[in-house]
């Protein structure tokens, strides 16, 4: 069994002089990547479960209940479980089921239908008569989309990726018990593994900071674009 010394605790730990911040890095960086590409790939498809929905413009009831079972499906999927189906998939991708490169895929692969799922409800608050007005004035769908359903939405869709970001930290930190590189990992190596509990604090205050900085700016954000 290895314990660390009192020699090793804190700040004179030697994984303090380098492999903290590398590993913050990773987990900043696994979390830009991954939000850029929910951002990307998962508002077109909240936009289309939007649309074809019921009460949406286009209204698809077959193509609807796919989309939907397809979203349901990827998020009830535990995020532990959804990365060790992916490794395939995700050395496909990038070469290496390890590392934070890799980690990036089954991110995204779980958080795209969260937050597809989160701007659907979000467009769908928004009020049916200013539809309406606009329709009468024979404004196109795409027009109407993008103009009133989206801009009307906005701070609601800006609080749903807040809310996905900050989901994203915490499934950074599970990554690191496959592999996944970044804070998660470290504190499982150091401070599970080896029984260095100023690590595993460490991690855990900056996994909490970056949370509250993400979870600040998103509030800055919607505060500053609502003009409701």
């Amino acid at each position: 069994m290895i314990r660390a010394t009192s020699d090793e605790l804190f700040w004179n730990n030697p994984v303090f002089h380098g492999q903290l911040w590398e590993a913050t890095g990773e987990t900043v960086l696994m979390v830009v990547f991954t939000t850029l590409a929910v951002a990307v790939l998962g508002l077109p498809l909240g936009i289309l479960l939007n649309a074809t929905s019921a009460k949406g413009l286009t209204p698809q009831p077959v193509v609807y209940r796919v989309l939907s079972l397809v979203v349901d499906f990827g998020r009830s999927i535990p995020f532990i479980i959804l990365m060790i189906a992916l490794i395939p998939f995700t050395r496909f991708v990038v070469g290496s089921a390890l590392g934070w490169q890799a980690t990036v895929v089954p991110l995204a692969v779980g958080a795209i239908p969260f937050f597809a799922r989160l701007v659907q409800n979000a467009l769908l608050e928004i009020d049916g008569g200013k539809i309406e007005a606009v329709q009468m004035m024979g404004a196109t769908k795409r027009h109407i989309t993008l103009h009133v359903l989206v801009r009307e939405a906005l701070p609601g869709i800006v609080g749903a990726l807040t809310v996905t970001v900050v989901t994203l930290i915490g499934y950074t930190a599970m990554a690191g018990t496959i592999g996944g590189g970044g804070l998660g990992a470290l504190a499982i190596d150091y401070g599970y593994r080896r029984y260095q509990s100023d690590v595993m604090i460490a991690c855990i205050v900056l996994l909490v900071a970056l949370v509250a900085l993400v979870q600040w700016a998103g509030d800055a954000t919607v505060k500053k674009i609502d003009h409701r």
